[in-house]
Order: structure tokens, then sequence, then C-alpha cells
């Protein structure tokens, strides 16, 4: 019984998570991927805070409506500028971004769209893809059934996980050598993985889960009382009253004062000009705490402190959701605690795809070349999907470095990169026999993915070698990684046409070598050299 609990709700979950996991491998290095995709900031000296409140007066002389609220960006080691954002309103359509900056002459400059690469990427790890409004919530069930999958696996897997943990049978029986890297892979990242299906519930559809408890025990009146701890502070009313706005640098060093130790990253400002104006100071507070989340809330005009959030004086509960989000995200620890969730999050991805071809390897007719349709449907899909995920995210990273300007800005293109190739490649998948589509989608990937150290060396003029020589380091590793991963994709694009080839006639993934050796010039040659079993 667990043994079909855990085949069905991994396949039903399985190509879901396998999109959150690989995009949510890259997702641990957010805030490091900014350094690639901005290029025009690199090598800028960081600017000094004596240009904020110079910022803020040029931009609100410029756009009066800013004045309602904007978040002012703070020099860091991934933005060496100020950048104020203002997300202007606007009816029947989406709230317009406007970014500025002052120019070293102290003119403001207004910044085109920007690249939203980091945030495509996070939100293909929260929706899977699938519309942002209703895809979280499709993503917080998938975790629930992830969490089933776990239970089940183990159950199936304890009785014999000190025997055959460490075996890896590699051989004649592919199968086996599959299922073994499976169970292996499982149950050594076994607590990250009841981190990842727990908190992933949790903070996509917690509040669903709030809902038996806010209509039949607090009467509805739950989201208020712990509302306020899920904000630093109540988003202020107009008075009406015209009041001064305080320099910014008075008002972070006031708020620094209030939480001794913190480190600012941005500031919120509301209702500029009015007397309510209210200015929120996020960052985070040396320690070794696993929260280190902190925040200072004030009033823009007189500048007293409304609220101080530090670690140590969170109450449990947002202590605790707040620290699941940081075991979630692998923020902590440094880079070497990202090094590993990004292994981990691979492994995950890995753990999906092998689950689906062990299912589709266990149903196949041995004695019969024609293979039952539902079987070769799901190796299609589980190609198409996985595949062209992988394709669809090394074509963001294109997008970001080769698409026009115009024509909807370079967000838009590096949305329709990821999903004109990820469609494309579901339905080529669906179209071909399962191990030519694989072996292509392999190709592709590989291709994809070995150029974008070259678009990003023909974009910024920037090549491997001289960010290596210059020490960003946070570029040469992208680029580096990509370069790693394109060899895999190739190695792996040539391991699937020799399976086609010389592996078991009767397989979905069974390739007559006559119509792959028309394929590509090296097919004859690794026809020649399978194994005939």
């Amino acid at each position: 019984m667990f043994l079909k609990v855990h085949t069905w709700v991994g396949l039903v979950a399985g190509l879901a998570l396998f999109i959150a996991f690989y995009a949510g491998s890259i997702t641990v290095f957010t805030d490091q991927l900014h350094a690639w995709e901005r290029h025009d900031a690199r090598g800028l000296p960081p600017q000094s805070m004596a240009l904020a409140q110079p910022l803020i007066d040029a931009v609100l002389q410029a756009h009066p409506a800013a004045a309602d609220g904007f978040r002012l960006q703070l020099p860091g080691p991934d933005e060496p500028r100020l950048v104020l954002a203002w997300y202007e309103e606007r009816k029947a359509a989406a709230a317009l971004t406007h970014r500025f900056s002052l120019s070293q002459e102290g003119r403001l400059v207004e910044h085109a769209a920007q690249s939203e690469l980091a945030a495509l990427v996070y939100q293909l790890h929260y929706t899977a893809g699938l519309p942002r409004s209703w895809g979280i919530y499709v993503l917080g069930v998938v975790c629930v059934l992830y969490g089933v999958a776990l239970l089940s696996g183990v159950l199936i897997y304890a009785p014999a996980m000190t025997k055959n943990l460490f075996a890896l049978r590699a051989g004649k029986n592919l199968k086996l050598f599959w299922q073994d890297a499976h169970n292996a892979i499982g149950m050594l990242s076994l607590p990250f993985h009841v981190i990842f299906a727990w908190s992933g519930a949790v903070l996509t559809i917690g509040t669903l889960m709030l809902a038996p408890f806010q209509f039949l025990v607090f009467d509805g009146k739950l989201l208020n009382i712990i509302q306020p701890e899920l904000s630093l502070a109540a988003h202020p009313v107009e008075t009406g009253k015209r009041a001064p706005l305080l320099p910014a640098q008075v008002l972070l060093a006031r708020a620094q004062a209030a939480a001794p130790g913190m480190e600012a990253k941005s500031m919120r400002y509301d209702h500029v000009g009015d007397s309510s104006v209210q200015v929120e100071v996020y960052g985070s507070h040396a320690g070794r705490a696993l929260n280190n989340q902190a925040g200072v809330a004030l009033n823009g005009s007189s500048g007293a402190v409304l609220r101080v959030v530090r670690p140590d004086n969170m109450s449990a509960g947002n202590a605790f959701l707040r620290g699941l989000s940081v075991l979630h995200f692998g923020n902590f620890g440094g880079a070497a605690m990202q090094w590993v969730y990004f292994a981990l999050g691979l492994a995950g991805a890995f753990l999906f795809y092998s689950g689906n071809l062990l299912w589709v390897e266990g149903r196949r007719k041995r004695h019969q070349l024609e293979q039952a349709r539902n079987t070769r449907l799901m190796a299609q899909l589980t190609l198409g999907v996985c595949l062209g995920c992988i394709a669809g995210i090394s074509a963001i990273f294109l997008a970001n470095k080769l698409a026009p300007q115009g024509w909807g800005g370079l967000a838009v293109w590096e949305e329709r990169g990821y999903y004109g190739v990820f469609l494309l490649s579901v339905a080529w998948a669906l179209a071909r026999p399962p191990a030519r589509a694989g072996h292509e989608l392999l190709l592709l990937c590989a291709l994809l993915t070995a150029a974008i150290p070259l678009a990003n060396g023909w974009a910024s003029g920037e090549h491997l070698l001289r960010t290596l020589w210059q020490g960003q380091w946070r570029v040469f590793a992208v680029d580096a990684v990509a370069l790693l991963a394109a060899a895999c994709y190739w190695r792996m694009a040539r391991a699937t046409l020799r399976r086609g080839l010389g592996g078991d006639p009767h397989s979905v993934w069974a390739l007559p070598v006559a119509a792959a050796a028309g394929a590509l010039p090296f097919a004859a040659a690794d026809a020649r050299a399978a194994p005939q079993r």
C-alpha cells in the first residue's frame, strides 16, 4: 500500500517539484545574481549615503505622486548605487515600476526597465511556472503531497536502509542503478527534504491552514490578532497636516541607534509631506541566531521610534515563522551553506526525475516492441517538463544579455524566453519518440547553457578569464557553473543516445540504429560502440 502511495503521489507532484527544486537551487544565490544580471553597475564604487536625501528630493520634485510610497535601496555588494524604486499604481493595469539614481554629476537618472532574472527564477520556484495568483496555492498542495511521498518512501526503504544505503550497483541492470541512486540520495538528504516540504507548505498555504482556527475558534478575529506580528508597523493613515521630512541620514542614524548592530539594507517611505509620514528601515542583525532579520519603524517628521524588531525581541510565533523561512532558503551559514543548498536543490530535482523514469521502466513490456501508451506519455511528459525547465531557465539568462530593450522591456523578453522555450520543449517531447526527444532536448540544454558565458562576454565585454583576473567572483561563478552544467548535459545527451541504440529494444527508450544514425554525425560511432544488451 505504501509503495502505491509513494509511486502515485510522486508522479502527481514530481513534475512541479522538479521545476521548484531546479529553480530553487538557483534562487539560493538570488542576491549574487544581481551582480551578473546588471553589468552596468559592475566596478562602480559604493555611493555615499550623503546622496540619499538629494536623490529623494529630486524624485519628488520630478514625480510628486511618488510621495505616497517608495523604497530606497541602500548601497551593497550587489548594487553599489543608491536606487529609489517607485511603483506607480495604474487603473486597469499592473503597477509601473520606476527606478532612479543620481549620476556622478548629481543628475537624476531613470533607469530603463531592469532585468527581472532573479525575480523570475524565484517566481518559478514558488509557482512551478503557473500563474502567480493561484500557482502558489497549487504548489502548497504539492508540498503536502511531497511530505506524504517522503513518509511512504521512508517506510518502504527503512527496513533495508542499513544494508543498501550506500549501494550503487552499476552494471547491465540500469534500472537497479537508478533505483540505488534514487534511494541513496533520498535517504541521505531526508532531513533537508523534511524541512523543504514542511516550510514550503507553511510559506505557500499557511493562511489556508489557519482557516479552521479563524472561523471555528477565534470567531473571525485571528488574522487581526496576528497581523501586527507579520508586519513591522501598521500602515499610517494620512492626517492632512503638512510636515517636513527629516534627512535620510538622520533617520538611518536613529534607526541604527534604536537597533544596535543592525546592518541596514533598505528604507521604505509612506506619505511623505504628511505629519503621518512613516519610514521603515529593514536590515539584518549580526549574530549566531538562525533568524537575523531586523527592522525599525520611525515617524519621518519627528524621528520618533515607533517599533523595533530584533531577533531577541520577536514573539515565539514570529521568530518561528521567520526561522522557517531562513531554513527553507538557506539564508544562514554564509557561502558554504549556499553551495550546500545548491547541491541539495539539484539532488532533489534528480529525485523526481529519476522517480518518474523508474516508474516508466517498471512498466516496460519486456517481450513486445510496442509499449503501453500511458508509459510512453509519462516518459514524454517527464522529458518535456524537466528538460524544458532547464532549457527555459538558460534562455532567461540569454535573454538578459541579448534581448532588445524595446517591445516591452527586458523583463518581458526574459519571461517570453522561458515560457517560449519551455512550451516548445514540451510540444517537441510529445511529438518525438522518447529516446530521440531526450537526446535532442539535452543537446538543446547543453547549447543554451554553454551560450550563457558567451552572451555575458558579448554584452558586457567581460569574458570568463577577465572576470577571474579582476576578482569578480560572483560573475565568474555564474559563467563557470554554466559551462560545467553544459558539459554535464552534453554527456547526458550522448548517454541517452547510446542507451537508445544499444539498450533493451523492448523499451520506450529504444531507438532503431538506422533512424538514429541519420540524426547526428557521431550517432553511427556510438551505435558501433554501444554494448548489445
